[in-house]
């Protein structure tokens, strides 16, 4: 197929599905008829748990995390990068303000990392399926904006991760009796703002629980994260 012939086949697709595209945003249960946009404002309609609507939302992004431990062996107290990733419903609480429940799923890689004496690196890899649950505010600034201040706590599992010495390259499994505890909780908390149907928060996470394996010494995790997605 030569460049013209691919340029009228996108275009004439375009024109098919354009105009039910739009058709779908005016049917959406967001559209607001008096703006000509999708309004995911509070109050419009009179359903689900509360005045406003239930909304699914999807997100991605880097964290941002450390281990602080007791245990110099375990300590990474350099933040290290990794991604964040899942999804979210809100469920609407109250009929007299915004009020909303956030449980979620998500895939987060947290750990940390250090220099040893020789100024070769340690890494500690941690990946978590983690299950947050916030309250949140969602406030309209306009027919566009919002602004959503969140809080609330999370519970994790993690599924994988390695502890690397690059002084001796050597490298072991995260969660193991050596290592660290696969289960972990904490508080979270956050603000988000929302553009239409496109989302940004940042958010904090502060672990509470001790994931590593000793009595007397005790390991948490920290998490600061940027997501990106939309609500829909």
């Amino acid at each position: 197929m030569n460049i013209k012939r691919l340029l009228f086949t996108v275009l004439s697709a375009a024109a098919v599905l354009l105009p039910s595209s739009a058709q779908s945003y005016r049917d959406s249960r967001y559209y607001d008829y008096d703006t000509d946009r999708l309004n995911y404002g509070y109050g419009r309609h009179d359903s689900g748990l509360g005045t406003g609507n239930m909304y699914y939302g999807f997100r991605i992004g880097p964290s941002f995390s450390f281990v602080n431990s007791d245990d110099a062996r375990l300590d990474g107290g350099n933040w290290q990068t990794g991604l964040n990733i899942g999804a979210f419903v809100g469920l609407p609480l109250s009929r007299a303000v915004p009020l909303y429940i956030e449980p979620g799923l998500t895939y987060v890689e947290k750990g940390g990392r250090k220099r040893l004496s020789s100024g070769e690196k340690m890494t500690y890899d941690l990946n978590y399926i983690e299950m947050p649950i916030v309250l949140k505010y969602i406030h309209p600034i306009d027919d566009h904006f919002t602004v959503q201040p969140f809080f609330g706590g999370y519970l994790a599992c993690g599924v994988g991760g390695k502890v690397k010495n690059f002084e001796h390259r050597e490298a072991s499994s995260s969660f193991s009796d050596s290592y660290f505890q696969r289960f972990d909780g904490g508080l979270r908390v956050g603000c988000g703002v929302g553009y239409d149907l496109f989302y940004f928060d940042l958010s904090y996470d502060i672990g509470l629980s001790n994931i590593c394996h000793d009595d007397f010494d005790t390991s948490h995790n920290g998490s600061l994260s940027l997501n990106f997605g939309v609500n829909f």
